[in-house]
């Protein structure tokens, strides 16, 4: 098992490391000027918005204390929606309002809240204890995704979602994260949820991880992790490379999911994108990031060009 190697074994598997990631790839690909357009999740959908990239709808964002209250008669008309803060990282803050029961919400978990407990929780993310330096943060509604079927035996009180790492525009490597009971509904593998690597070229299961460790079946529902299949593979490749041009980084995290009406949509983007990816997929990173710095500048110019090569070459590498 690979979490189980020794460094240098680590190494020979063509594994990245964290001191690599952050010296050869996000400090010499991400310019420090645009890593704002990706900490501040509202600045990122706007973004998106004018490059036509498809986002879930903005429903209102609050950044100041004494629109709270305006706030709660707004959540207070809504069946479902999700809340979460602009500069929060690691799913922290993040409420996901799936239905009602009465006067009380219904978090994904199946938890209720009430109208005090939002207001508490919006407070507590205007003053920043969800944001990556603690200053003061914004709080951003929208609508909920409806998930595609396909993926209802695969995850547990959430919405799956699918992150891409792209490098110089080339997606190089992806995995499926699917909620758990163990984190709270989120899609987040530092929570618990399980990580799905998935075939470069198929978008179809590799192996899956949780906690890091091997498993062959979600521990809240029992399916066949084997039997994951992304839908719209390309589609949903083509749109993790546009976030290149959109944004100006090298090294990116992409992180998308797959609404039953919309199709893929971008949820959210990190400058700084975790290594747990190559342990879901059981492979290294270095090998295809090293392969693209062969390429030179710019042999495929569009996302369309770049993925086709991705499924081509890299997913054998």
């Amino acid at each position: 098992m690979i979490e189980m190697l020794r460094p240098r074994e680590l190494r020979a598997w063509g594994m990245l490391g964290m001191n690599a990631r952050n010296l050869d790839f996000i400090g010499r690909y991400n310019p420090r000027s645009r890593f704002p357009l990706v900490d501040n999740k509202l600045r990122t959908k706007l973004i998106a918005e004018q490059y036509g990239v498809p986002v879930p709808r903005l429903r209102f964002a609050v950044d100041q204390q004494h629109q709270v209250n305006d706030a709660l008669r707004k959540l207070a008309e809504l069946d479902g929606f999700a809340i979460k803060p602009a500069k929060g990282s690691g799913g922290k803050g993040i409420w996901v309002i799936t239905g009602r029961r009465k006067d009380a919400f219904l978090k994904s978990s199946g938890a209720s809240v009430e109208l005090s407990d939002l207001s508490r929780h919006m407070s507590n993310t205007l003053a920043g204890l969800y944001s990556l330096g603690g200053g003061a943060d914004t709080v951003i509604v929208e609508d909920l995704i409806t998930a595609d079927p396909i993926f209802d035996d695969y995850s547990y009180e959430g919405v799956p979602d699918i992150r891409v790492i792209v490098f110089k525009g080339y997606p190089v490597m992806a995995m499926l994260r699917l909620a758990t009971h163990a984190s709270d509904g989120k899609a987040n593998l530092h929570q618990g949820a399980v990580g799905v690597g998935l075939a470069l070229d198929t978008g179809r299961c590799a192996s899956a991880v949780q906690f890091d460790r091997r498993i062959e079946a979600h521990p809240d529902t029992g399916a066949d992790l084997a039997n994951v299949a992304v839908p719209e593979w390309p589609a949903l490749l083509e749109l993790a490379a546009s976030c290149y041009e959109m944004t100006g980084l090298g090294y990116l995290g992409t992180d998308i999911v797959i609404d039953r009406d919309r199709g893929p949509m971008l949820l959210e983007l990190n400058a700084r994108p975790g290594l747990s990816i190559q342990i879901a997929n059981g492979r290294g990173l270095v090998p295809r990031l090293r392969h693209v710095e062969s390429l030179g500048a710019g042999p495929h110019p569009s996302a369309a060009g770049r993925v086709s090569y991705a499924i081509g070459t890299l997913a054998a590498l």
